[in-house]
């Protein structure tokens, strides 16, 4: 493809923008939650994506990180509590996050590969027993219910005054959409600066060789801890966000299954790259969605609720993008971020038909006009 043919980055950006902000002017309150639990997720598969892709720290306790943030906005902004203001409870939550990646980070800064993984795994179990146990700050077993955010006398929960947008009634979920909207596309942003600038060379030249970094300057544990905290950070602003789509955060969601979740995210998307976890997200949080809602629709899986000997929508979604996991390591390491890569790499290197343009030439000659002028020529 030509470069006159091909289309700027800023008008993609604009396109895919406007098209991202209309779904809440034409899809029902499913479609809603499914965009903004794949948004939540897809915040906390870069966040993990840049501590396991880019700076190659295996962890298993993503999803204590996103605990801390759903439970840290539930309890600050609510009753039982301090009753901060939401959008203060908000951001202290992401915080309390990133103190407690930097409390585990001395043990991230002298432990790598395996050994770091069973070290996060530790802190799933303990996180999911004090989730348990601490019924004043977290309610128990049953949970507790998440206080709706507001914004400048702005309620994000729908529970306020009507707001008609064009003759379409906003409520929890549309409100909502817009707020993960800006919440990815700042967390895409800062991600994305990371990768390109210094701190997100020597990630990568840390996961390729530490001894390497470490001669060319590299703060190899100094690096490996600020990973963990931003990788936290990045996991306690998708916890809110899910605190408030759930709008209910009980402890069993938040255990180790959630973390094989969220490496299944970037292993198929791709590691290291802010688009393919983001892509890796949308796939893994979408398809048992779906897959639940469409049950009484496909083979060999039951609906929820029936025991008609099929399988379950969920365990269903499990072993298809287990299956995916498995193709995508043995047919393409890079995952979906790589295949997207190659295939336009492809399209680009077809050979177009040439622009129908109109050059200056110089008129045809006619071959006898040309042959008396030769002859009137003098000779030598």
């Amino acid at each position: 493809m030509s470069d006159r043919t091909r289309i700027p980055k800023g008008v993609t950006a604009l396109l895919a923008a406007l098209l991202l902000c209309a779904p809440p002017f034409y899809l029902d309150a499913f479609w809603l939650r499914v965009g903004l639990f794949a948004m939540a997720a897809a915040i906390g598969a870069v966040g993990l994506g840049l501590l396991a892709g880019t700076a190659g720290q295996l962890s298993l306790g993503h999803a204590f990180f996103l605990a801390v943030g759903a439970y840290g906005y539930t309890w600050l902004a609510g009753d039982p509590g301090p009753a901060l203001p939401p959008a203060l409870a908000a951001l202290l939550a992401v915080l309390l996050a990133g103190a407690a990646g930097g409390l585990f980070s001395p043990v991230a800064g002298r432990v790598r590969g395996i050994y770091l993984g069973v070290a996060t795994l530790a802190l799933v179990f303990l996180g999911h027993h004090v989730l348990l146990t601490a019924d004043s700050v977290t309610g128990g077993f049953n949970g507790r219910s998440v206080p709706p955010l507001t914004l400048g006398g702005f309620s994000f929960g729908g529970d306020g005054s009507e707001l008609l947008v064009l003759g379409v009634p906003f409520g929890a979920e549309e409100r909502l959409w817009y707020l993960g909207l800006v919440l990815l596309a700042g967390t895409w942003w800062t991600a994305r600066g990371i990768l390109r600038g210094h701190p997100g060379r020597a990630l990568t030249a840390l996961r390729d060789s530490e001894t390497a970094a470490s001669v060319l300057g590299v703060d190899v544990a100094r690096y490996r801890s600020a990973a963990f905290v931003v990788s936290s950070m990045y996991a306690g602003l998708a916890g809110v966000l899910l605190a408030l789509a759930f709008r209910r955060v009980v402890p069993d969601y938040f255990g180790l299954t959630l973390s094989v979740d969220y490496l299944a995210m970037i292993v198929i998307g791709g590691l290291g790259s802010v688009a393919g976890a983001t892509a890796g997200a949308v796939f893994v949080t979408a398809l048992p969605l779906l897959m639940t809602r469409y049950a009484d629709q496909l083979p060999l899986v039951a609906a929820p609720g029936t025991t008609d000997g099929g399988v379950g929508p969920t365990e269903a979604a499990r072993y298809l993008y287990g299956a995916a996991i498995v193709l995508v390591l043995l047919y393409a390491p890079d995952g979906l971020h790589g295949l997207a890569r190659r295939a336009r790499a492809r399209i680009r290197a077809r050979p177009w038909p040439a622009a129908r343009t109109r050059s200056p030439k110089s008129p045809p000659t006619d071959p006898t006009s040309a042959t008396a002028a030769r002859a009137k020529e003098p000779t030598p």
